[in-house]
């Protein structure tokens, strides 16, 4: 928690407070701009952060703090790229006097501009540490690391040297092991906080500052200062840690007596890597020491805020549902200026987890280091939809190069809307009817039972009738695979499909791909009897391999050209080849400026080829 007066906690928790919030931007260029409670659209302003995810409580987390807010101003937005945006809260004390709390210091990324207010979003200096990091061979302790970032990414350092190796594992030499996953500063203090047993996150004052979980209380929340709450029926507590040591290809496992508890993953932390078993054992259990103190309630509550509470606070809650006895952590928090403060902790059910947790440990971090063997994937989706004829139309172009040589396998599915044509069919409907016939009259007697005796008599006849009618036809979609523009004519896919939403699903693999050479391959698709249509999105395909790479972003100066020419009723191809005699290239010498490109001027002459489909 933010050091405040005891006067400030007392009046925090009153019914009611006055209160009011300030706060100022300053342009790169030294321009200062203020701004009062006042000018806050109300309901616009927050403040958000985290040390953990959504799901546990983690360690060496590097996670950025945001800020939002919606000003009545007329400042120019683009003067406020990179300007820092300070925010504080005051209180009015029960002497009548203000004492104000610092809310943080951020950097605008985003300036939106309405007809009356500005829009900005703002985080803090976290983000400087997405900095490309090189330093290999760096060997040191952690207040070495956390001293080089610091300065590479001038971001001030709450804590003295002497507090860093007061810490378990502060005077520890540490060395980054070669084959890592290294790649920004921030990516070094997410490694040097698993090591010190904690996670980072920038103070009030814009400095670095690392912060251990504890099992201190606070603070207490009773039930009348909450709006809402939720508290989980479980205990999240740590007595286990893992870390994958890459040279014997093993997990390491170290645990508390009794082990009944979750299992905190290190996975590959690259810091931890060289040095004997011994020192190994003893990082990891320095760490475990640290983690022990995890003895956690689950809980997300929605409360009357206290803007002096930080990431890491432990709280107590009471009243209500609450069990005064245990004791919660914030791991992140949402505070709406001049609203609602909503608070969580999050954490896994050791009955539940405890089992996978044990499994996990031996696994986790081994597959990511496979380097010349890594499985390499590359996925493709059609952003415009394709309508189908007999005419070929290209739904798939993938590229795509491998470091070695090996096989793939292409994987593809097509969603098509058909609309099949009505065709007439006509048949002859066989069959036999009975024909009632009268019989013939007997001749009339003398006696007075004259009269008709006649009776019926049923003919049965086969008969023959034509009978036409119309229904839906079948549309007959064909596939054509193209390899390094080269058409593969072992294998024509079709499928034939009645009106409606169907799957095309589509395979081939490929073998024996050259090494450091780019590969193109693409699908083609016709349709007779009727209509298809891919919708925008409608083709998911992806090609796998071993020790591949994918095609580079940059033009490598290929030229493609396709057109038909229409030839008295015939659809031909025309293949157009560049006459090298006549081909000039000139660049234009202006210096492009912001939105703005530059293209390339061609003058060019062509030979063309023209022959039937």
């Amino acid at each position: 928690m933010y050091p405040v007066s005891d006067a400030f906690l007392r009046a925090v928790q009153e019914n009611t407070r006055n209160y009011r919030w300030t706060g100022q931007i300053t342009t790169k260029g030294g321009a200062v701009y203020p701004f009062v409670y006042e000018d806050i659209v109300k309901g616009s302003g927050y403040i958000t952060a985290q040390c953990c995810g959504s799901a546990e409580i983690e360690l060496g987390t590097v996670y950025a703090a945001e800020m939002g807010v919606t000003l009545f101003s007329q400042i120019d937005r683009y003067t406020l790229e990179g300007a820092e945006v300070r925010l504080s809260y005051h209180l009015r004390l029960a002497d009548g006097s203000f004492e104000e709390v610092p809310m943080g210091i951020f950097e605008v990324s985003e300036a939106n501009r309405t007809a009356h207010c500005l829009e900005l979003k703002a985080y803090d200096y976290m983000l400087r540490f997405e900095k490309s990091f090189n330093g290999f061979e760096t060997v040191g302790s952690a207040w070495a690391f956390l001293d080089l970032c610091c300065k590479a990414c001038d971001v001030g350092l709450a804590h003295t040297q002497a507090e860093i190796e007061a810490m378990p594992n502060g005077t520890e030499l540490l060395s980054i092991y070669p084959e890592n996953d290294i790649e920004t500063y921030r990516d070094v203090l997410y490694f040097v906080g698993q090591v010190l047993g904690g996670f980072f996150c920038i103070n009030r004052e814009g400095k670095l500052e690392l912060r251990k979980y504890g099992a201190e209380p606070v603070m207490e929340v009773k039930s009348r200062h909450r709006f809402t709450s939720s508290f989980s029926d479980f205990i999240t507590r740590y007595t286990a840690v893992s870390s994958t040591n890459l040279r014997t290809q093993m997990a390491e496992y170290y645990a508390l007596e009794p082990d009944d508890g979750l299992t905190m993953n290190l996975a590959v932390n690259p810091l931890l890597q060289f040095g004997l078993e011994e020192t190994r054992e003893q990082l990891c259990r320095n760490i475990l020491n640290d983690l022990a103190v995890v003895n956690y309630v689950p809980f997300d509550s929605s409360t009357i805020g206290n803007p002096a509470l930080d990431l890491g606070d432990v709280l107590t809650f009471t009243g209500g549902q609450a069990d005064g006895s245990q004791i919660a952590c914030i791991t992140s928090f949402n505070c709406k200026i001049g609203g609602k403060h909503t608070l969580k902790c999050v954490g896994k059910n050791p009955r539940l987890a405890q089992a996978k947790s044990k499994n996990d440990k031996n696994i986790s971090g081994l597959l990511n280091q496979i380097e010349a063997g890594k499985m390499g994937l590359f996925t493709y989706t059609n952003a415009k939809a394709y309508s189908l004829s007999k005419a070929r139309c290209a739904v798939i172009s993938m590229e795509f190069a491998s470091s070695q040589e090996t096989d793939a396998q292409f994987i593809g599915q097509v969603m098509l809307e058909i609309s099949a044509a009505q065709v007439e069919r006509q048949a002859a409907a066989e069959g036999t009817i009975t024909v009632p016939l009268p019989a013939e009259s007997g001749g009339a007697g003398d006696g007075e039972d004259g009269g008709d005796s006649g009776g019926q008599a049923d003919v049965e006849v086969e008969v023959s009738l034509p009978v036409k009618w119309k229904e839906d036809g079948r549309v007959s979609v064909l596939a054509a695979y193209e390899f390094d523009d080269n058409e593969i004519i072992s294998i024509y896919p079709e499928e034939t499909f009645g009106s409606g939403r169907h799957i095309l699903s589509l395979y081939y693999p490929l073998a024996g791909l050259v090494p450091e050479r780019m590969h193109t391959f693409r699908v083609y698709l016709s349709a007779e009897g009727g209509e298809a249509a891919v919708p925008a999105g409608g083709c998911i395909a992806s090609i796998s391999g071993q020790a591949m790479a994918g095609a580079t972003k940059n033009w490598d100066g290929t030229l493609e050209f396709e057109d038909y020419f229409p030839s008295a009723g015939v659809r031909r191809k025309a293949w157009l080849r560049p006459a090298a005699e006549q081909l000039a290239v000139s660049w234009p010498q202006e210096k492009a400026v912001r939105h703005t490109e530059a293209f390339p001027k061609v003058v060019t002459g062509f030979t063309g080829l023209v022959l039937p489909e």
